[in-house]
């Protein structure tokens, strides 16, 4: 999510290092702006949140008291990065990870906390058989088979459990030209009719592909730095922009934008790069450089939950440093 493409390197070199600067001081853990009521069911509706905190190297699983679950460490890789995202997979049971600046993909169990399945060579960039470049959002699919946004080769890549690739969209390379090529994707949602919902940065677009991989859809965003794009229960698609002041949007298949949240002050936010939207109706997000996973209530336009202290990354309990990924899972 956070990796720029080929054409817009450099705004991720400094989106990473606006997110280091600073002093880290000593704060309340929950200074959360809110002013909205939380639903009946709590503003987290029933649901534990997965976070991958990159800046730190480690995934959290955190519930809606703020309680961390379950962590797991990336330990030997250079400062800020861990995983960029982090999807629950194998009914729970697993969790897949993309380490887009160490150029690897892996699914790690939950139980044992190890590595079963990996893709592509630490450090190593490439579009040769075995080699990514900046992959984003990896998700696996009901059949095992595996699929990334393979940012800086402009293509979307499913592959099998025994590493071949099934198919591809994009071409390798060529990030311009329109017809099937792929503007730097970064996003690649699994849609449960087996479409799926692609973010490429450097057009500022959605694309949608039917089963067969083919575009039946290519919609011009009204923001720049569209980041993984998810489906709401209306049909629309919810869109973070990767930007600072940072803007979150709801837009129809027509292009209507139908919901929008670009607030000031407290609110305001810095390069978020994943919302989806919660049963109950609101908006979870991850504002990487404000440090923070926040629940936005559609109806106030008001945070609501936070987990994560306002522009001071740090380790500590409670805090998160370039939070750059989110999954939710039903509390038990």
């Amino acid at each position: 999510m956070v990796a720029a493409g080929m054409c817009v390197a450099a705004v991720a070199a400094g989106a990473q290092d606006g997110g280091t600067a600073g002093a880290r001081v000593a704060a309340p853990v929950d200074p959360t702006p809110a002013v909205a009521p939380a639903a009946a069911t709590g503003p987290l509706g029933g649901y534990n949140v997965l976070i991958a905190d990159r800046g730190n190297d480690r995934l959290l699983l955190v519930n809606e008291q703020k309680q961390v679950l379950w962590s797991y460490s990336f330990d030997g890789l250079p400062p800020d990065s861990g995983a960029d995202d982090a999807f629950f997979a194998d009914d729970g049971h697993s969790i897949i990870v993309n380490l887009e600046h160490e150029q690897v993909i892996q699914v790690i169990d939950r139980a044992t906390k190890t590595v079963t399945w990996q893709y592509g060579e630490f450090g190593k960039k490439g579009s040769g058989p075995g080699l990514l470049n900046f992959p984003d959002d990896a998700y696996k699919l009901p059949n095992g088979d595996v699929v990334v946004a393979d940012i800086r080769n402009c293509r979307i890549l499913e592959i099998a459990p025994d590493k071949h690739i099934v198919r591809q969209a994009g071409k390798t390379g060529q990030c311009w030209g329109g017809g099937e090529t792929l503007a730097s994707p970064n996003g690649d949602k699994p849609l449960p009719n087996g479409h799926m919902l692609i973010s490429t940065i450097t057009d500022h677009s959605i694309v949608e592909l039917d089963e067969n991989w083919k575009q039946i859809l290519h919609l011009s965003l009204p923001i720049k730095y569209p980041s993984d794009p998810q489906m709401t229960a209306a049909g629309n698609f919810l869109v973070a922009g990767y930007t600072n002041p940072g803007t979150l949007i709801e837009v129809a298949r027509d292009g209507t934008v139908v919901w929008q949240y670009q607030p000031q002050g407290d609110g305001a936010l810095n390069r978020p790069s994943l919302a989806l939207e919660l049963p109950n109706g609101d908006v979870l997000l991850n504002d990487d450089l404000n440090a923070r996973v926040v629940v936005i209530d559609k109806a106030s336009n008001k945070i609501i939950w936070q987990y994560g202290v306002t522009r001071q990354p740090g380790a500590e309990p409670g805090h998160l440093r370039i939070p750059d990924g989110l999954d939710i899972i039903k509390a038990e």
